[in-house]
């Protein structure tokens, strides 16, 4: 990477490089430093540990899903609610493509994955948020009349983004190995939620 590239990009490329190579329990801050071309030490003049720095890749390095839902969310207004969904979830079916191969190698891990999930506890991150945030934002579009009042908005939001998490690892086995086009995944995600929880006769 560029020699004039600041150290906190340098490290955040390496990181993410590193992560996604060997997966996030094999990478660790040492190997990053070297990789970033800077110590250890200069890498925790910028980060408080591997947990931090994975959490900055995962937002300054993958596709912003979290911004998009907290922008709908403070002005569900903006858009059509079809033209929103399907935004949320292209974001969300590139960004768990992205993410599970670099935190996969967690799960294999038990002691590693209970010391990332308290720190995220304490850093009030993890998996769990953008559940709640695509929950708050399909609560504003339920109280603007775009969806039905008696929908389960959280359900929803749920079945959504898990199913934009699944398509990340359930079609390596499949004959072709091949994904789903994000795009046409997208829509067509969108559509059946649609047919389920928007207003039947109202603007989607």
């Amino acid at each position: 990477m560029p020699s004039g590239t600041p150290t906190r990009e340098r490290i955040l490329d390496a990181a993410h490089e590193l992560m996604l190579s060997v997966g996030l329990a094999r990478a660790t801050t040492k190997e990053i430093a070297k990789a970033a071309g800077c110590s250890e030490a200069a890498l925790y003049k910028h980060f408080a540990g591997k947990e931090e720095l994975f959490i900055q890749v995962l937002a300054e390095r993958l596709p912003r899903l979290t911004p998009l839902l907290g922008s709908l969310a403070a002005d569900p207004a903006r858009g059509t609610l079809r033209d929103n969904l399907t935004d949320i979830a292209r974001e969300a079916t590139l960004f768990y493509e992205q993410s599970f191969p670099i935190a996969a190698s967690l799960y294999a891990e038990t002691q590693l994955k209970r010391r990332h999930d308290d720190v995220l506890r304490q850093l009030g991150r993890g998996p769990h948020v953008p559940i709640q945030d695509l929950d708050a934002y399909l609560r504003a579009e339920r109280d603007a009349g775009r969806i039905r009042a008696d929908a389960d908005t959280f359900a929803a939001a749920s079945l959504l983004l898990g199913a934009c998490a699944q398509r990340a690892f359930a079609y390596d086995a499949a004959p072709d190995g091949d994904r789903p086009p994000a795009d046409a995944f997208a829509r067509r995600l969108v559509t059946t939620l649609l047919a389920a929880i928007s207003v039947a006769d109202g603007p989607s």
